[in-house]
This record gives C-alpha cells, sequence and structure tokens, in this order.
C-alpha cells in the first residue's frame, strides 16, 4: 500500500536532556542521549528542543553556585566574583556542600521549584530592605522566569510521577502518533510524528513506542491506547504500562488523541492545498506557452570558474515537484575553456542522444539557464536529433533572481505574472538547477585540490592516495594525523616526506 501523500517526519535524532555530570565537581549540560549506558552523569528531560533546554540551564546557572566553566581555570573567573560558583579553582570545596547543590537542582528538575521560589522571594526582600532595588529586580526577574516555565507546563495530575502519554489518530493511510512528556506534574514535552500505516495500526503504534524508547529514557509510568497488547510492551519495555478506561490519566489520553487528530488533519489540508498549487502551476505553465501541460521538466544549469572544471547538472521535476532520483551530473568532456553554448551543445547531446537510444521517458518541456545563447544550443542539439520538444531559457537579472523567460525559435520573450503559480514554479526549478550545479562544481574542486597537493609527494600513487583519503576522510584529516597513524597506512619515509610538504 503506498499513501497519497508523502509526509513522514522521522528522524534520528533524539531529545536534549538537561545532564548533571558525574563529576568531583558536577556542571550542567545540555546532551542528546544515544546510549542511556553510556551516558556520565544523571539526565532528566526530555525537552521539546534544544533552545528550552539551554534557556532551564541558563536559569539554574543563574540560582546554583554550580561549576561553569569547562575546565578548571588556574585563577577564579567572573562566575566565583558573582557568587554563581563556588569557586572549585581556588578552593578545596567540601563534598557536602557540593551535594547539598546537587540535590536542589534535582529537586528543582523533578519539577519541585516551591523551595528555590521561597528562597528567592526571601532575598529579594531583603535586598529590598537593604535598598539594593537593582539585586531586588534580578530576584523578582527569576521568580517571574521560574513561575513562567512551571505555569505553562502544568498538567492535573494527583501525583508528581514521570510519565509519557501516547495518542494516535488514523486517516488516509497515515498513522499520527502524539506524546506527551509529563515531568513532576508537568508537561514537559509534546512531540509528534506521521508514519505510513503498512500493518496493522495496532502493530504500528506497538512498533513505534519499542523504537521510541531505544533512545529515550523510560519514565515511571507509560499510558497508551487500549488498541497496543501491554503484555508484549511490559515484557519489552516497563511493568507500568497502562491503558486508562476513566479519571484523569484517561482525560490525557484523550487530549493526545485529539491532538493527534488535529495535527494529521492540519498536514493532509496544508498538503492538499501545496498539491492544487503545483498541479495548478503546470497547468498554467503548459497554457502560457500553449503546449501540453509539461508533467515532466528537465532543467539545465552550467557551472564553473574561470574555465576550471566545468560541469553542468539536470535536474528533473515530475507533477511539479523534484524528483531527484532523476537527477544527473556531468563532466564536461570537449570543452576546456569557459564556453557556456559548447558546454550546454555537449551535455544535452549526451543526455537527449541516450533517451533516444535506450527509448528513455521523455520531458514535456526543456528548461536551460541562461538565454538566448543556451537557447540556440538546445534548439541545435534537438534538430539534430530529430527530436520535438519545447525548449525555454531563464534569464536572471542583476540581483540573480528569474527575470525572463525566452521560449521557441523566434526567441519570444514570454510575460509570466511574477505573483503567479507558474512563475513560482520557474524560479524554484532555477534555483534547484544552479543549487546542484555549484554544488557539484565545489566537490569536484575540492577533489582536485586534495587530489593535486597529495600526487606532488614522492612515493603516493593513485592507490595510496586513495587508502589515505579513504582513511582519514580528507586533506584537513591528513594534515592533523600523527606519525604513527600515517604509518599505518603508508611507509614511514613516505609519511615524512608527506608531514614535510603538506604541513608547510
Amino acid at each position: 500500500h503506498n499513501p497519497k501523500y508523502n509526509i513522514m517526519y522521522r528522524d534520528d535524532k533524539t531529545y536534549p536532556y538537561i545532564m548533571i555530570t558525574d563529576e568531583k565537581y558536577p556542571m550542567l549540560k545540555v546532551v542528546r542521549v544515544l546510549d542511556k549506558k553510556s551516558a556520565k552523569g544523571e539526565l532528566f528531560g526530555p525537552y521539546p528542543n534544544v533552545t528550552a533546554a539551554r534557556d532551564t540551564v541558563n536559569l539554574l546557572n543563574n540560582i546554583f553556585p554550580l561549576r561553569k566553566c569547562k575546565n578548571i581555570p588556574k585563577k577564579p573567573c567572573l562566575y566565583y566574583h558573582l557568587g554563581l560558583c563556588l569557586g572549585h579553582c581556588i578552593e578545596n570545596v567540601n563534598k557536602k556542600t557540593i551535594e547539598k547543590v546537587v540535590t536542589e537542582v534535582r529537586t528543582f528538575l523533578n519539577g519541585n521549584t516551591t523551595k528555590v521560589v521561597k528562597e528567592l522571594e526571601k532575598k529579594m526582600d531583603e535586598a529590598s530592605h537593604a535598598l539594593n532595588f537593582e539585586k531586588a529586580r534580578e530576584y523578582r526577574d527569576l521568580i517571574s522566569q521560574i513561575n513562567q516555565i512551571t505555569e505553562e507546563q502544568k498538567v492535573e495530575t494527583k501525583d508528581n510521577k514521570n510519565r509519557d502519554v501516547f495518542g494516535y489518530f488514523e486517516k488516509d493511510g497515515w498513522l499520527s502518533i502524539q506524546v506527551f512528556h509529563i515531568r513532576g506534574g508537568k508537561l514537559l514535552t509534546r512531540h509528534y510524528e506521521i508514519v505510513p500505516i503498512l500493518d496493522e495500526v495496532s502493530n504500528e503504534l506497538l512498533k513505534y513506542i519499542g523504537t521510541f524508547y531505544e533512545n529515550n529514557l523510560i519514565p515511571e509510568e507509560i499510558i497508551v491506547p487500549d488498541i497496543v497488547d501491554l503484555n508484549i510492551l511490559k515484557d519489552t519495555i516497563s511493568k507500568n504500562i497502562i491503558s486508562p478506561v476513566k479519571g484523569v490519566k484517561r482525560k490525557l489520553l484523550d487530549l493526545a488523541t485529539e491532538n493527534a487528530k488535529e495535527l494529521l488533519k492540519e498536514k493532509l489540508a496544508l498538503l492538499t492545498r501545496s498539491e492544487k498549487r503545483t498541479e495548478g502551476a503546470i497547468i498554467e505553465l503548459g497554457e502560457i506557452l500553449d503546449i501540453k501541460t509539461p508533467y515532466r521538466i528537465e532543467a539545465f544549469d552550467n557551472s564553473n570558474i574561470l574555465g576550471t572544471n566545468p560541469v553542468s547538472s539536470m535536474v528533473v521535476f515530475i507533477n511539479g515537484r523534484q524528483a531527484k532520483r532523476e537527477y544527473r551530473k556531468y563532466k564536461i568532456k570537449t570543452v576546456s575553456q569557459s564556453d557556456d553554448y559548447h558546454s550546454m551543445e555537449e551535455v544535452l547531446y549526451r543526455r537527449y542522444f541516450r533517451i533516444l537510444k535506450e527509448n528513455l521517458e521523455r520531458p514535456d518541456l526543456i528548461i536551460v539557464d541562461g538565454g538566448c545563447q543556451q537557447l540556440r544550443a538546445a534548439l541545435n542539439v534537438l534538430t539534430s536529433l530529430n527530436m520535438d520538444i519545447p525548449v525555454i531559457a531563464l534569464k536572471k537579472d542583476e540581483k540573480h533572481k528569474t527575470s525572463e523567460v525566452i521560449y521557441g525559435k523566434t526567441f519570444k520573450n514570454v510575460k509570466i505574472d511574477p505573483k503567479s503559480n507558474a512563475f513560482y514554479l520557474l524560479t524554484r526549478i532555477q534555483e534547484e538547477t544552479h543549487r546542484f550545479a555549484i554544488n557539484y562544481h565545489r566537490l569536484l574542486r575540492k577533489k582536485g585540490q586534495t587530489e593535486s597537493i597529495l600526487d606532488k609527494i614522492k612515493g603516493i600513487g593513485p592507490t595510496r592516495r586513495k587508502k589515505l583519503l579513504k582513511h582519514f576522510g580528507s586533506l584537513e584529516n591528513i594534515k592533523k594525523a600523527t606519525l604513527e597513524e600515517l604509518t599505518k597506512i603508508i611507509p614511514k619515509e613516505v609519511a615524512l616526506n608527506l608531514q614535510k610538504i603538506i604541513n608547510k
């Protein structure tokens, strides 16, 4: 079964967590946990994004005197003088004092902020009575930040358990999954994904939840819909997995389900509008050019710098959308200098001779980047191959934006409304073609620079050069490599010669 829309939102990133490091002098860090067992510290979260996690760390660093410096300095820094660090660099800080601070931070991250707020309110009153209004204002702002965070995250539950809630909704071959991460009675994160339904919905949910906890911490309680097999989840993930039928927890499950429903409806509506726009664009373009609707468009662009490494690229749009598997790169073989006309001629001949030879699908429209010169090259090639395919050239203005559309053997300047869907599509195609060509040219230049330097070194031929680049990945990494690392790939004498030349 192939769903109509391509709206998968899976990625391999895990959520950001806050970690209290397991060190003699602990500090707070924002981390992404790929392997929970290898995490060197105590984890709290997950957080919706890195910004939210960093904001919380910054807030805590302004309240608690934990270590701030990554490496212990030899003399006290500004944090020490501001009272925001215990001064591990100059003082032998008592272990109990450190543990007390860590306990307070842990309590805060677990959702209990009452003690911290009361302490800050006390300090604010003391500063105010001492007429230190600037300091009092700082404490007030910290209290406001804490209250704002906790109020936004508050969820009405009778306990402060850490729990995850999974809701789902299915429609048109797609499954929308909404996850609530509730920590310490507060809704810390909302996360959703939309995945294709390739199996029974219950099995899809089961697989999703199982995979989810491969890279994320398992909370005290997990709430799931009743279609999921609890026994399988309890055997593989956690014993404390429930599917409530009433009460506050059922309301949380219903809320997650409703969120999943709304998110999928929004995405499907957005994609429907997008589809109408792209389909409308190719129909509109066909009408403007007076050709059949160009369902398949092939676009070409050349790239070179002062005639070096001349390349060309072809991008393909099918039904108004990128078809990246159809993209092609071309090294120019017959032109050594900067010659756009003959470069375009060579690439188009290679492409369309192959189409004739292998009986491949022909495009409904060919687009070349440039002006009359590039259009003339395309028309000459098609004539020589006895092919009748509409061709247009897209010309850019001084700001490098699409400005003119030139069409046909008469080189007619076609007027297209810049606000129309057809013009928007042509602009997208031209930008994508240019991007693809430039990236390919940069890749060849980089490769050429690397090879030219290595080729100068006695004892390094094509085989050894290939081994070096495969092992180290880049010229920069080869420069950084030690003699011992290099001699694992090449003889010591050659390695010494390599270091001498490459580090000049």
